[in-house]
C-alpha cells in the first residue's frame, strides 16, 4: 500500500500472475539446453491460491515426465529441473505440456508456457550460436523458430528472444509476432527508462522485466513501471538468480498493479518465500483480484 500511494497507483493494485520456472538450461543450467528458462503460467486460475496450487501440481508432475524419459531431476540455479534433454531447446516444451496433461489441466487454457530466451549469452558477431544443435542461426531464423514454437506449443511469452545489441532484429520480431506473443525485453531495457522509450518509440518489444535491484532505486523502479504501462507495455516484476528470502518484489508487484511476477520454481526457499507471501497479501486484502495479462 505504501507502494502503491508513492506512485500513485491504488486502483490498480491487483495479485500479480506468476511465471514459474519449471526447467532451466542456458547458463544458469550448464548449457542442457540454449535457452535459458521454461515457465508455467496459470492463466486458467482465478485466484493466487489455484495459481499456486496449478504451478506446484504440474511441476511435481514434470518431475515424473522427466524421469519416465530417464533424465535427472536436480534443480538448477532458479529451483527448476535442468536435466540434459536430448533434443535441445524444444524437448523441454514437450515435456512441459505432456506434465500440464498429466496434471489434470489443459495446455494453453489453464496453464500456459512462457520462456525466457536469455540470447544473448549466445550471440556472436551478429548471429546466434546454438550449441545443442551445433548451428548458426540469424535474427530472421531465430523469429521463424519461435514462429513455428507458438505454432506448436501453448507459448504466451518470450523474454529476450534476440539479443540486447540486435535493435533491428527485435523490430522484426515484434512486427511479426508482437500481436500474437508478449515479447519481454529484459537484457534490452536492463530496466532503464531511456532504453525503454527507444523501444516504445522504435516498436521493439511489447513488454519489459523489471529488476528493482537493477536500476537501484524505488523511485526509478516506479518510473519505468509507470512509463510502461503508459505506452501499453506489460510489466513483469522479477527476481535476480543470486536471490535472498526478502520478500518485497511480491509488495512492489501488487502496489505497482504490475500484472505478472516472475520469481522462480517452486522449490528453495528463497523462491518459495515470494509466493507465500502473495498468498499472506491476499489473505490480507480480499478485494485484491488475480490479473490474467493474456485474456484478452
Amino acid at each position: 500500500e505504501y507502494i502503491a500511494s508513492l506512485a500513485g497507483t491504488q486502483n490498480e493494485m491487483s495479485l500479480p500472475m506468476p511465471m514459474m520456472n519449471v526447467m532451466n538450461g542456458g547458463a544458469h543450467a550448464d548449457w542442457s539446453t540454449d535457452f535459458q528458462e521454461y515457465m508455467l503460467m496459470p492463466v486458467g486460475a482465478t485466484n493466487i491460491y489455484d495459481a499456486i496450487r496449478m504451478g506446484a501440481e504440474t511441476f511435481h508432475a514434470l518431475k515424473k515426465v522427466l524421469k519416465e524419459r530417464g533424465y535427472t531431476t536436480t534443480v538448477g540455479d532458479e529451483g527448476g529441473y535442468a536435466p540434459r534433454v536430448k533434443d535441445g531447446n524444444n524437448e523441454p516444451l514437450e515435456c512441459i505440456k505432456l506434465a500440464i496433461e498429466a496434471a489434470g489441466y489443459k495446455p494453453g487454457q489453464d496453464i500456459a508456457i512462457a520462456m525466457d530466451i536469455a540470447s544473448s549469452e549466445f550471440y556472436r558477431d551478429g548471429h546466434y550460436e546454438i550449441k545443442t544443435s551445433n548451428e548458426t542461426k540469424t535474427s530472421e531464423e531465430m523469429i521463424d523458430w519461435y514462429g513455428w514454437i507458438l505454432e506448436n506449443y501453448p507459448v504466451v511469452s518470450i523474454e529476450d528472444g534476440l539479443a540486447e545489441n540486435d535493435w533491428e532484429g527485435w523490430k522484426l520480431l515484434t512486427k511479426k509476432l508482437g500481436e500474437r506473443v508478449q515479447l519481454v525485453g529484459d537484457d534490452l531495457f536492463v530496466t532503464n527508462t531511456k532504453l525503454l522509450r527507444r523501444g516504445i518509440e522504435e516498436m521493439a518489444g511489447n513488454a519489459i522485466l523489471i529488476k528493482p535491484n537493477q536500476i537501484g532505486s524505488l523511485s526509478e523502479t516506479i518510473d519505468a513501471v509507470m512509463m510502461a504501462k503508459k505506452n501499453g507495455f506489460n510489466t513483469v516484476i522479477s527476481h535476480r538468480s543470486g536471490e535472498t528470502e526478502d520478500n518485497s518484489i511480491a509488495h512492489l508487484a501488487v502496489g505497482l498493479g504490475a500484472g505478472q511476477i516472475k520469481t522462480g520454481s517452486l522449490s528453495r526457499s528463497e523462491r518459495i518465500a515470494k509466493y507465500n507471501e502473495l498468498m499472506r497479501i491476499a489473505e490480507d486484502n480480499e478485494s485484491l483480484s488475480l490479473v490474467n495479462p493474456f485474456s484478452n
